[in-house]
């Protein structure tokens, strides 16, 4: 029997998690911003002649990175910015 249009973007959905090159999967974001962000975004990514996807994922994790190298992975604040409590 043909699956729905429902089950087939289910089953697009649930492979999502362990897609991409890295194996380590994907994640769905949804939300509103501001129309002047999104315009930035629009024209950020026609700049670097890439997708709006690839513009959020550089942008993020180039934010990320340059806290990650502030920290100590000991120290508490390590801790704190990946949300792990004391056992």
């Amino acid at each position: 029997m043909a699956k729905t249009n429902a089950q087939r973007q289910a089953q697009y959905r649930k492979n999502r998690e362990t897609a991409g090159d890295d194996g380590n999967g994907e994640r769905r974001i949804s939300s509103f911003v501001s129309t002047a962000a999104a315009l930035a975004l629009g024209r950020l990514a026609n700049r670097y002649g890439v997708t709006r996807r690839e513009i959020l994922e550089k942008l993020l994790t180039a934010a990320d990175e340059e806290i990650l190298t502030t920290l100590d992975p000991e120290s508490r604040e390590w801790n704190e910015y990946f949300g792990i409590t004391a056992q």
